[in-house]
This record gives structure tokens, C-alpha cells and sequence, in this order.
């Protein structure tokens, strides 16, 4: 399966993302189409967010991205309004079709003055170190790789060492995801850069959330950046290869991410024409009143080297501001997490919010749609205490009807195709007026590894408007219902059956 698995806690995963070209054919387009910026005084980021000058200093604008081809979008139309600064932070940048077009647009607005900051974590860069530094070596785009413990710079000894002396620091992930214009306007959520986030891969793509906000709460997005940019943890390519050997060859790796980019095989010019739309499509959103303007927006993240001394255990900021919006709790809480791998915490949790009267509804992955098969083995451990505790449990179909209303890109509509689609979204509603959408999963790694951020929304509308879509994706054509008596697990192959069961000997602690 072409999918990104996530690192799991006893081996270093290093995935290989292959991109099929589609059979299609096109007409030649212009080079020229290719790179031109309509970057005029109608078109920059400024001009577009003038309207909203005065809303922006004490409210935040809240729209919720639930397509990947809307988000993929998004990025490339911010990308290119942008005037000052884009800073960028991810667990994933993948070279696959969509990391590739992603990086012509942000070496075009290099080129044009814009000051770029890449922050990547280490253990799932897909990249070699030629390219890295050859993007590095732009003057004004800036590449840092998070904690280079396991992989950036290293070969398999060093690795290995890293592994077996540092084993709690080896897993000390950063999985935060930031996407910041101008520092005005933030894309966050459960969305990496790789192919099956936007809907674009062949065999597997994911059902996600991103966030796009923009006025007040911006400024601790910002800090939050800045935060993780200064840290020690987050070390400068040319520190990692300093002395090292590198042949950068910049110009020449520049000249091939914009051919491949003007290559309609890779970037269909249907696609490029929605981009060239978007400034009608958000004007409107603004009038359709999808842009909703809220008093109350958090952004709650960890802090760079979170539980450097507990590690395995200890929490972090995300995870006590989750546990305390679950126990304010009067009515209901909804969550669609990837991966349910639960402690005697979350259980006891859960029990505690069931016996107020708190409607508990979770969404997760089946075996036969997750991308993890370490995080499946451990939520199945548990799956019948959970159910007894009185937890509602939907597991998400592989062939889900959803997938026709929110993979809406281009490869969906020109090819007749039907990959798995797993659930990547990580979100939350509470009462029917909180809405969470952020980078959390419900799993000890989210709790106490990784570093997570969430945007927290105390608004009716866009609470209500994520309820009604979880309750969509909940629906029988979408999603199993289980009980004590029924689960789809037969439905998996014998192979995933086994190799799931062969996974039960990973402490859930570390999954």
C-alpha cells in the first residue's frame, strides 16, 4: 500500500512514496504560465485581507478545510499572495507529486523576496541531503530539522546508536503542523505534506481536517513558530553537514522542481486554473458567511523538548487542555482520532465524564482502513473495555461513501480509480459549542512523545458545522458501529489479521 506509516517505537520506519502518472494526456502550456506570479496590488495577501483590517486586531476568521484539494489550494494561493515571510513547520515534507509542486511555489516566492523558514522533523524526512541543502542554500529560504537524532546526517550505525543509547529522546517527535503567511494567515491541522493528505495518491488517501485562521490568535501561532525555531532541538542544515561532502548543484536541482512542476502530466492545468480562482472563491466564502469571526480562538501547543525528563509519561500542555475541556463536559463529547490507543488515564477519563450523563461518540480507524498497524493492535487490546465502559465506537470503512463529497481533486473527477481511505482527522467537539481541530491523537505517543497543537474554537456555528460532519462520517455507509458483539475485523486479509496480532508485543506506552 502507497502510505505513509507512522513511526512506530521499535524500528525507524523510512517509507518510500512513489507517484504513478495518470494516462491522461494534455496540451503543451506555456513555460511562462508556469512561473508567472500575478502578484499585483488586487492579488497580494494585503490587498485581500484589507477588508478585515480592523476584525483582524480583536477576532479571529475561522474556516474549516474538510477537502484536500481545497486545502492543497489554499497553501498554493497563500503561497503565492505571500509579500514578507512564510513560515512553514511539519512532521512530513514528502518529494512526492505534491511536496515537489509545493516546493516550485515556495522557491518562486523565494525568488521574489518572500524569507522562507522550514522546520521539519527528522524521522520522516524523504529527502536527500544534496536536496535539502541545495533548498537550504536559497538566500531566502532557511531549512531546520527537529531533533536529528535518527536520521538527517547519519548513517545506519549512528542510527542505530541513536536508537539503542537515547531510546526515550530517539522518540521525542515534533508533530506539530503550521502553515503561516505574512504571519496574518495560519493553515493547522491533521494534514502533512504527502500526496494521500490532498487526495492525490492511488491506492490510499486519508479523510482529514485543516484549519485556516487568520486575525488575533495568529500572534501565538507566530510566537509558538518562533518558539520551536530557537530551540536548541532545531538545528540548521549546514550545521548537520558542516565539513560533510555535498555536492549541492542548486541551480540544476532548482531547474528540475520547475520543470517537473510545468509538466501537465504532475500539475494539471485544471488544477492550476483553481488556484488562479481563488481570490473570487474567497470573497465567496466571506459573503456566504463560511468565514465565521469568533471572540474566543486558542492555540494550545507543547513546548519543544516536551518531557525531556518523564518521557514515557508526563503529559504536556495539549494533553491537560484536552483532559480539561473533557471534564468541563455537560452533554456530549464527539472525537474522531486515527489512532484510539488508551491508558488507565483516558479509560478512567471517559468513565468519569459516562457516569455524568456525558454522551461519549468515537470515530477511529478499522483494520482494514488504518495506515498503523502498531496503533491498531494496541486500541484492540482495549476495544471490549471501552465498549463496557459505555463509549460509543464507529470504525471508519475503507471504501467510505464520504470520500465521494470530500476528495473533490482533480485525479477523483479524471480517473476511475477507488483507493482505501483511512481517517487522518483529529477533532473534537464538546457540548455542541467547542470545536478542537489540531494534530492530536488520542494514543500515549500524542500524550506524551510528540509535541501536538490544537486550535480550540468556543464558537456555536463552527462547533455545530464539525458536529454535523461527524455525525456524517459516523453514518452506516461510512462507518461500522461496534459493539460487544460486533466488530469488522474478519473483513481485514488473514496477513493484516496476523500481522496485527504479531504487533501485540509493543508496550502500548510507546505506540
Amino acid at each position: 500500500m502507497n502510505s505513509i506509516c507512522r513511526f512506530g517505537c521499535l524500528n525507524l520506519l523510512i517509507f518510500i512514496i512513489g507517484c504513478s502518472s495518470n494516462e491522461e494526456t494534455y496540451p503543451s502550456i506555456n513555460e511562462d504560465f508556469c512561473v508567472q506570479i500575478h502578484l499585483d496590488s488586487n492579488h497580494s495577501l494585503a490587498s485581500q485581507l484589507a477588508p478585515f483590517s480592523e476584525l483582524m486586531t480583536t477576532k479571529t476568521g475561522v474556516y474549516t478545510l474538510e477537502e484536500g484539494d481545497n486545502s492543497m489550494i489554499a497553501r498554493a494561493w497563500l503561497t503565492e499572495s505571500a509579500e514578507e515571510t512564510i513560515d512553514i513547520q511539519y512532521f512530513i515534507f514528502s518529494a512526492d507529486n505534491i511536496g515537489l509542486i509545493a516546493i516550485d511555489y515556495l522557491l518562486r516566492a523565494a525568488d521574489r523576496g518572500v524569507k522562507i523558514r522550514m522546520l521539519v522533523d527528522d524521522i520522516m524526512v524523504e529527502a536527500d541531503a544534496e536536496d535539502l541543502m541545495a533548498l537550504d542554500a536559497h538566500p531566502n529560504l532557511s531549512i531546520k530539522i527537529y531533533n536529528p537524532s535518527a536520521n538527517i546526517g547519519k548513517n545506519l550505525p549512528e542510527k542505530l546508536y541513536s536508537l539503542s543509547n537515547d531510546f526515550r529522546g530517539f522518540n521525542q517527535r515534533m508533530h506539530n503542523k503550521t502553515f503561516i503567511v505574512d504571519r496574518k494567515v495560519v493553515i493547522t491541522g491533521g494534514r502533512n505534506i504527502a500526496d494521500e493528505y490532498f487526495d492525490y495518491d492511488h491506492e490510499y488517501n486519508f479523510r482529514d481536517r485543516d484549519i485556516l485562521l487568520m486575525g488575533e490568535v495568529t500572534n501565538d501561532i507566530n510566537d509558538s513558530f518562533n518558539l520551536f525555531w530557537e530551540s536548541n532541538l532545531s538545528v540548521p542544515m549546514s550545521d548537520l553537514y558542516d565539513g560533510k561532502d555535498v555536492d549541492i548543484n542548486a541551480e540544476a536541482k532548482y531547474s528540475y522542481i520547475q520543470q517537473y512542476a510545468c509538466n501537465p502530466e504532475n500539475f494539471w492545468p485544471q488544477v492550476r486554473e483553481k488556484i488562479q480562482s481563488v481570490p473570487i472563491a474567497f470573497k465567496n466564502i466571506q459573503t456566504s458567511g463560511d468565514l465565521v469571526w469568533v471572540d474566543s480562538v486558542s492555540f494550545v501547543s507543547d513546548l519543544p523538548g516536551k518531557n525531556e525528563e518523564d518521557g514515557l509519561k508526563g503529559g504536556g500542555t495539549s494533553t491537560d487542555h484536552l483532559i480539561d475541556l473533557i471534564r468541563k463536559a455537560k452533554k456530549s463529547v464527539y472525537i474522531q482520532s486515527p489512532y484510539l490507543v488508551t491508558t488507565e488515564l483516558s479509560q478512567q477519563l471517559f468513565r468519569e465524564a459516562i457516569d455524568k450523563g456525558v454522551e461519549v461518540k468515537i470515530l477511529t480507524n478499522s483494520m482494514m482502513s488504518t495506515d498503523n498497524l502498531e496503533a491498531f493492535s494496541g486500541y484492540k487490546r482495549d476495544r471490549e473495555k471501552l465498549l463496557e465502559t459505555g463509549i460509543d465506537i464507529y470504525e471508519f470503512k475503507p471504501d467510505a461513501a464520504i470520500r465521494f463529497k470530500v476528495m473533490t481533486g482533480a485525479l477523483q473527477k479524471e480517473i476511475d480509480y477507488t483507493p482505501i481511505f483511512g481517517l487522518h482527522a483529529k477533532s473534537m467537539v464538546v457540548d455542541e459549542s467547542i470545536a478542537v481541530i489540531g494534530t492530536f491523537n488520542l494514543d500515549p505517543r500524542s500524550a506524551n512523545l510528540n509535541t501536538e497543537c490544537i486550535a480550540v474554537v468556543h464558537d456555536r456555528t463552527i462547533a455545530g458545522n464539525l458536529y454535523t460532519a461527524m455525525l456524517e462520517d459516523m453514518k452506516p455507509e461510512n462507518a461500522w458501529h461496534i459493539t460487544l458483539s460486533f466488530n469488522p475485523d474478519g473483513e481485514a486479509g488473514w496477513w493484516k489479521r496476523f500481522s496485527i496480532w504479531l504487533r501485540g508485543v509493543v508496550p502500548k506506552s510507546i505506540l
